[in-house]
């Protein structure tokens, strides 16, 4: 990744509207998008079987 030059960063994703889609996408339906948050939510299913709910 390159180092931002002067505060100043620019991302076709967010330019093009994609960021903004998936986000919304996420919160309306809980299904996550990203790989860390699936592993977020494969790993508290997980705990909450085994140790049950708090």
């Amino acid at each position: 990744m390159a180092p931002k030059k002067y505060g100043f960063s620019f991302s076709w994703k967010r330019a093009s509207g994609l960021t903004a889609a998936k986000q919304s996408f996420t919160r309306k339906t809980g299904i996550p998008t990203t790989k860390r948050s699936v592993e977020q939510k494969i790993g508290k299913l997980l705990l909450k079987t085994l140790f049950g709910k708090k």
